[in-house]
C-alpha cells in the first residue's frame, strides 16, 4: 500500500511541477504529504542502517540478512533523494503561484479603484 501512495504522490507532484493547475489547499496538502514521506523514508533508512550495524557486529550473522538490509537502503536512498528534490521544486512552484495570485489580486483591486 505504501508503494501505491508513494507512486500517486510522486505522480501528482510531477503533474503540478509540469504546470498542471493546483489550488493553494492542494499545494499545502502535497507539501505536507511529501514532507511526511521524506521523514518516513529517512526513518526507514536509519532503521536499516542501525540493523546493518547490529548484523555486522555479529560474526555469526548470515550474509543473506545483511544483503536484505543493504538492498533496502539501496532502494530507499534514491527514493529519498527524488522526494527531497520534488519537495524542493514544489516549494519553489508554490512561492511562484502565490506571487502570481497576489499580483492578480493587487491588479484587480487597483483596476476597481481606478474605475
Amino acid at each position: 500500500m505504501a508503494e501505491t501512495l508513494d507512486f500517486a504522490l510522486t505522480a501528482r507532484l510531477r503533474e503540478v511541477l509540469a504546470d498542471q493547475p493546483a489550488t493553494e489547499g492542494e499545494l499545502r496538502t502535497l507539501s505536507e504529504q511529501a514532507d511526511a514521506w521524506v521523514r518516513t523514508l529517512q526513518a526507514q533508512i536509519q532503521a536499516s542502517e542501525r540493523r546493518l550495524r547490529e548484523l555486522t557486529a555479529d560474526p555469526a550473522t548470515p550474509l543473506t540478512e545483511i544483503a536484505v538490509e543493504l538492498r533496502r537502503v539501496e532502494t530507499l536512498s534514491p527514493e529519498l533523494v527524488e522526494m527531497r528534490s520534488l519537495l524542493s521544486e514544489l516549494e519553489k512552484r508554490a512561492r511562484e503561484l502565490r506571487t502570481m495570485w497576489l499580483l492578480q489580486q493587487t491588479r484587480s483591486s487597483g483596476a476597481r479603484s481606478d474605475g
